[in-house]
């Protein structure tokens, strides 16, 4: 048999189409003009080869076909229709038909190793019932969960691979978009339980998208790789619909494949002989860096030397990780100066701010006091913690830092992280109080804490994992990272958030993955991890050591700080015993 795989070819870097950055009135105008190219999106395989080229001419014509179906089928502009968001190209030409049929598309996310069916369904049970869609649409390998939650909702529920094999109505007119109505609704990745459906508009989208390329500088050679799932806004928005409106080819790695063979996504862009552009979260070049070994000659393997921008963002940005990574693939030609770090939210579409490219890292310690807001102890050493330079507003973005006030701070003071622009939400859905909460005269109060020097923005942490114990404030990843520090624990294996002792007092504790099995050694772990946490908090905490992979995630792949303390209080999570 002929390897058809041989066969295929992948859009190309370079058109001759000219590129516009997402200068366009609605979505569907953006789809419209990338299909006028060559350029388009490509599916590979979990070892990273070819499977499905989808050039944007034939997203759009199925699309097209995708809105005609669902309008035969009764849905009306404004109707919401949930889609799984399974990277492919059923996904794409479901979320774009439906934007083109004037409804309102809902990606909702896949299931993880997490919490297992019933969870899983739970989930989308709730988020069903916040968006209220007329019908969910699911892969057939999902149909058994993805059926029982819509039954639960009373919403239809179809298997996508039956809808897109119908028969499409030929002709028909389609309802015309205006700028200022919604395109989709985004969830965000932790909102399971009080779930806020962000809507966007076509404005608010595509000058957030402007922004994405500008913010880049886009060249004729670029080309996007991406693994990030597009359930998530840094996945849907920045590597989905941002190439679309901003004609660039991309290639897929699905999220689940590169959970298992992280390094395809390096030999995805080692193979890519014009310039590229990632993004991932800290914890994915931390999985890279710990899969070579040092005795690996990376230099035969990879070449990743033409990777332009190795965009970070999603979760706060380890400087001492990024380090670990040019480290490991300095040798394959990868640059320091290709790190650009970023910070966004799905309420604000997704870019705040971007690192000019070729600026790379750049870090401030700051003092943990300044951090905490208390006065400095001056019986004990300064310690200080290195903070990302997280980059410039994007076009059309406005960011101020506000104290307790509602005043305006000056730069090195830290506080509540406010901005405004076009891309800023329309609003959360159905959800008039959490909007009011977060709105304030065109303003979104982000719930980060951070300050500004000179322009440039860094974040700090959320406002709302802040530990407060004897009115002194203690961010959770400084004792995260602590712990870190000492010997076989990875990024993500330790929790830490506030519980009231028996004494009434709130008092810090942590959740920390154990690998160890002996009960004496398990005994010494806990010991030096609660030494550890004293040296960095000054009191006495509370530490349980948990099985490896307890700890939650939300579904874009970040500790979840608050679930892990709910599951703990309510003795869902069950600690290790510890020996006399």
């Amino acid at each position: 048999m002929t390897d058809t795989a041989t066969l295929l070819v992948p859009t190309p870097n370079q058109d001759t189409l000219p590129r516009r950055f997402s200068d366009f009135a609605t979505f569907g105008e953006a789809l419209d003009y990338a299909a006028r190219g060559q350029r388009g999106l490509n599916f590979h395989d979990a070892r990273g080869n070819l499977v499905r080229p989808y050039p944007y001419a034939e997203l759009r014509d199925d699309a097209l076909a995708v809105a005609r179906r669902l309008i035969a089928r009764g849905v009306k502009p404004e109707d919401r229709i949930a889609l799984i968001a399974e990277t492919g190209p059923e996904f794409a030409a479901l979320f774009c038909g439906v934007i083109y049929a004037g409804a309102w598309p809902v990606p909702l996310p896949l299931p993880t190793s997490f919490g297992g069916k019933d969870n899983y369904i739970e989930q989308l049970v709730v988020q069903l019932r916040s968006s209220d869609p007329s019908i969910l649409f699911f892969p057939a390998e999902l149909a058994e969960m993805c059926g029982a939650a819509a039954a639960r909702q009373g919403c239809e529920g179809l298997g996508w691979d039956a809808f897109l094999a119908m028969p499409a109505p030929h002709g028909g007119v389609l309802p015309e978009a205006r700028p200022d109505q919604i395109c989709y609704l985004q969830y965000s990745s932790g909102s399971t339980r009080f779930p806020h459906g962000v809507a966007v508009t076509h404005e608010a989208l595509l000058n957030n998208l402007a922004g994405h390329g500008h913010g880049m500088a886009l060249v004729p050679t670029d080309r996007c790789i991406s693994w990030l799932p597009w359930y998530h806004d840094m996945g849907l928005v920045g590597c989905f619909l941002s190439v679309i409106a901003n004609q660039v080819s991309v290639d897929y790695l699905k999220t689940e494949d590169f959970a298992r063979r992280p390094l395809a996504w390096l030999d995805m862009i080692s193979r890519n002989a014009g310039t590229s552009i990632s993004y991932s979260p800290t914890f994915g070049y931390d999985i890279c860096a710990r899969r070579i070994s040092s005795q690996s000659h990376v230099a035969e393997r990879f070449d990743l030397s033409r990777w332009r921008i190795a965009g970070n963002g999603a979760d706060m940005i380890r400087p001492d990780v990024m380090q670990g990574f040019v480290n490991a693939f300095a040798e394959a030609g990868f640059k320091a100066a290709a790190f650009l770090p970023s910070y966004g939210l799905a309420e604000a579409t997704l870019a705040v701010t971007i690192m000019p490219p070729g600026e790379g890292i750049r870090v401030e310690l700051v003092e943990e006091e300044r951090l905490s807001g208390t006065p400095r102890d001056l019986s004990r050493p300064a310690r200080y913690r290195a903070i990302v330079n997280c980059g410039k507003p994007v076009r059309d973005m406005v960011v101020e830092i506000r104290g307790e006030r509602g005043q305006v701070l000056a730069d090195h003071h830290i506080g509540k992280v406010w901005c405004k622009g076009t891309s800023v939400m329309h609003s959360y859905f159905r959800d008039p109080e959490s909007t009011e909460a977060c709105l304030v005269d065109g303003w979104l109060d982000t719930g980060d804490m951070g300050y500004m020097a000179q322009g440039y923005l860094f974040i700090v942490g959320r406002a709302k994992d802040m530990i407060i114990i004897n009115g002194k404030n203690h961010w959770p990843q400084d004792i995260e990272w602590a712990v870190e520090q000492l010997p076989g624990f990875h990024q993500g294996d330790i929790a830490a958030f506030s519980v009231q002792a028996e004494n009434g007092e709130e008092v810090p504790a942590v959740l920390v993955h154990c690998r160890v099995s002996d009960p004496v050694e398990r005994k010494k772990l806990h010991d030096q991890i609660k030494d550890k946490v004293r040296s960095i908090t000054g009191m006495n905490c509370v530490v349980e050591l948990v099985p490896p992979r307890t700890l939650p995630r939300t579904s874009s792949g970040k500790l979840s700080r608050a679930k892990a303390r709910n599951l703990y209080l309510a003795g869902e999570i069950q600690p290790y015993p510890l020996a006399a």
